[in-house]
């Protein structure tokens, strides 16, 4: 019983939602460079070693969270937070999983690819996990770490990197804007109680809710450059409209919102379907 409770805490140490995330929109980078043939081996082979690169950022931050975890709900009880993991073993793990990832990226997809993916990871830990607590401008410094992955996808397919790789990383860069900004207001009390200086808690909601619609039109628009130039089809173009167009129908609805918590949880909620469809759309679509 203990050895399976001590294999879960390292498990979710790795925070696996978050894994699979990036993932996603890995694998959209892979299928545009790709152009319509994907070798599955070596999305496979990437998938795998940058699955690993992730999981040793997750538990790195979970090490520098440690003490701010303790004083939000939704996060106090986590291994490193209740000392159920010691830090020196955190740190071990932490270490194991970035090298194994990088060896596992050099060795099955190409350099460029691992250079980029420990980029990504070193961004992530020693700039994001620390400008959070110090900057309202924790977000936008996340998105860049956050719009890696599809970088790391598209260089193992294609081992360069194009003009389409840059305009998917500001696609998912600017999707995460309204995305984390709607946790940031269902789970603003939190925040607050960690004093972590989001969006919300220092220039107040109503300001946050206008970034939310001026970042979803921003990400509409490089979604419509996408197809400008040439890089997915009409069938891509008009899906994603039509769900960006249900999502910025939802943020302008949000000012008349009665509760905010409830309005944003949905607005996260399909900020995912619209990920979702991104990254599942682009292999069916590229041209």
């Amino acid at each position: 019983m203990t050895k399976t409770l001590n294999f879960k805490n390292y498990l979710l140490l790795t925070k696996p939602g978050i894994i699979m995330g990036n993932c996603i929109t890995a694998f959209g980078g892979f299928a545009l460079a790709s152009k319509g043939q994907m070798h599955f081996g070596k999305l496979f082979a990437m998938l795998f070693g940058l699955s690993f690169i992730i999981a040793s950022g997750c538990v790195f931050n979970n090490y520098i969270d440690r003490k701010m975890d303790q004083k939000m709900i939704r996060t106090k009880n986590r291994a490193l937070a209740k000392g159920i993991i010691s830090i020196q073993n955190a740190l071990i793990y932490g270490f194991c999983l970035a090298v194994f990832g990088a060896i596992s990226l050099s060795l099955l997809t190409n350099m460029q690819t691992t250079l980029i993916a420990i980029f990504g990871l070193l961004f992530y830990v020693l700039i994001y996990s620390f400008a959070k607590y110090r900057t309202l401008h924790g977000t936008l410094i996340g998105s860049i770490a956050g719009a890696v992955p599809p970088l790391v996808g598209f260089s193992a397919a294609a081992n360069r990197l194009d003009f389409s790789a840059f305009i998917l990383f500001a696609v998912i860069a600017l999707w995460q804007m309204p995305h984390f900004f709607a946790i940031s207001i269902y789970r603003l009390k939190e925040y607050q109680n960690a004093s972590i200086p989001v969006l919300p808690a220092v220039r107040g909601i109503l300001n946050t809710k206008v970034q939310m619609l001026l970042y979803t039109l921003a990400f509409m628009f490089a979604v419509c450059l996408l197809f400008l130039q040439g890089y997915v089809g009409i069938s891509f173009l008009i899906a994603l409209m039509v769900l960006s167009s249900i999502w910025l129908g939802m943020g302008v609805r949000g000012f008349k919102a009665k509760n905010d918590s409830k309005w944003a949880r949905q607005m996260f909620v399909f900020s995912l379907v619209i990920v979702m469809a991104l990254s599942t759309l682009i292999p069916l679509s590229v041209s």
